[in-house]
């Protein structure tokens, strides 16, 4: 795919060899920030707008802190009860907080290096600052792929979901269906303006579905107080369960390009404190209070522990979220290519009949995909696992490090800049490390598990209804 006329990281290609004397020190002084409000910014992603049909920057602050809530806060905090008991309450907890953390820095050090490149839409332009071309073609197609894998499983979610609630009376596959239908409605928007106040409602569910679950947990338990404190168990269920809460934070992916559809993009940092706070705390405390009440055994969503009667309630609220993530997922990918092949052309901004026509396409392909992947894959779980561990461990964790060491090096004037920050220097080659820490051994503990569940016959039949 090639863009128009435009290539991500020009400008700092020219500039490569000329530091800004401002600086930004450990990246955090405003001094070295362009100044993304200015009209007429060239290379911004979307450039100046103003007289267009179209305008994708539109969105405040507390909207993409809304977003990311959605997209974050969804399915995969259903799998934390399950963690605390595959290693116990106190590890799991501290693993839980520690990412926490962890997420908020990354996330800091990815908005200042966009707010330095403003021409970066997504991980593939990212890629193609630090690594060239070839950087660029692995961090976009990661990037697809996981969004596409993202959104098969909201379909699965909403898929279970719709089951529960019906008791089982019309065949899962189409319940797939008809969610994958809603997902793609839902993400047929050219701009994120819409699905920004979709995502109000999707945020909204999923934290009242938490909330009712915990109350479910409360009013009938199954072996409350019966839970491990602490537990042993081997390195791959371990590892497992912890990437459950690592992955639980895995959204980075999608930063760039909700930064990108930001009125002013100088007040991500707000929107990711939000997210981070109300994320870990609500993971803690859904996590303890579900596993506590439910006690060892709880499965994995925690939703299925629940007695019939408060797991359909809680299944019914948290499915706004479900397809209303799952169009956030497809979205991105859409609007990846969407902007790969048409940057600074006039279908980006116009209502052409090209520019509707490839969009549509787009859409409709990632939703199609995503379903296909999810109920025609048998490994599909595990193939989540695997893009996870391959793409979601940089992308929310490895890659800031890198975007750290690359921007003091270009901003401060060279190598010797890294060693007048030794502690930001330290912590940023420990998050490459544990980006590639977890990427390895995410991928080594699923192809295990996968494995295991081939040779005991667990795998479903793929289009199985």
């Amino acid at each position: 795919m090639a863009s128009n006329t435009y290539h991500p990281g020009q400008l700092l290609q020219e500039k490569d060899h000329q530091p800004s004397s401002g600086g930004l020190g450990a990246l955090g002084e405003a001094d070295g920030v362009m100044d993304l409000t200015s009209p007429g910014l060239v290379n911004d992603v979307f450039g100046e707008e103003e007289n267009h049909d179209i305008k994708y920057k539109t969105l405040t602050w507390q909207l993409v802190a809304v977003m990311m809530i959605t997209e974050i806060v969804s399915n995969g905090m259903l799998t934390l009860p399950s963690s605390l008991d595959a290693v116990g309450i106190v590890p799991g907890v501290i693993v839980i907080a520690f990412l926490g953390a962890f997420a908020t820095f990354t996330s800091w050090v990815l908005i200042e290096f966009k707010l330095r490149h403003p021409e970066v839409h997504n991980m593939g332009d990212a890629g193609y600052i630090l690594f060239g071309p070839i950087g660029r073609e692995i961090l976009a197609g990661g990037t697809i792929i996981f969004a596409i894998c993202a959104t098969g499983s909201q379909i699965l979610a909403g898929q279970l979901a719709l089951t529960v609630l019906s008791d089982a009376k019309l065949c899962a596959l189409a319940f797939a269906g008809i969610f994958t239908v809603a997902t793609t409605i839902c993400s047929f928007s050219r701009t994120l303006d819409h699905l920004s106040w979709l995502s109000v409602a999707g945020g909204a569910s999923i934290i009242v579905a938490g909330v009712v679950a915990m109350a479910g947990a409360g009013a009938v338990p199954v072996d409350p107080g019966d839970v491990f404190i602490a537990r042993a168990t081997d390195f791959p269920s371990a590892f497992i369960s912890i990437t459950n809460p690592v992955f639980a934070y895995a959204g980075h992916f999608m930063f760039f390009i909700l930064i990108s559809e930001m009125k002013n993009p100088k007040d991500a940092m707000k929107a990711a404190w939000t997210l981070q706070i109300i994320a870990t705390a609500f993971y803690i405390v859904f996590s303890v209070v579900t596993y506590w009440y439910i006690g060892k055994g709880v499965s994995s969503p925690s939703l299925l522990s629940l007695s019939p009667l408060w797991s359909k309630i809680s299944f019914g609220l948290a499915i706004p979220n479900f397809f209303i993530s799952g169009s956030l997922y497809s979205h991105t990918a859409a609007k990846l290519v969407f902007v790969r092949l048409f940057r600074r052309s006039r279908h980006i901004h116009s209502h052409t009949f090209t520019g509707w026509g490839i969009w549509t396409l787009l859409i409709l392909l990632a939703n199609a995909a995503a379903f296909v992947f999810a109920v025609g894959i048998p490994v599909f779980n595990y193939l989540v696992g695997i893009t996870a561990s391959l793409f979601a461990a940089w992308y929310t964790y490895g890659l800031a490090g890198a975007f750290w060491l690359h921007d003091t090096y270009h901003f401060k004037g060279g190598y010797s800049a890294w060693f007048q920050k030794p502690t930001m220097f330290t912590i940023n080659v420990f998050t490459i490390l544990a980006g590639a820490f977890i990427c390895v051994g995410g991928l080594y503990a699923t192809i295990y598990s996968l494995i295991q569940a081939a040779a005991a016959g667990e795998l479903i039949q793929p289009f199985q209804c």
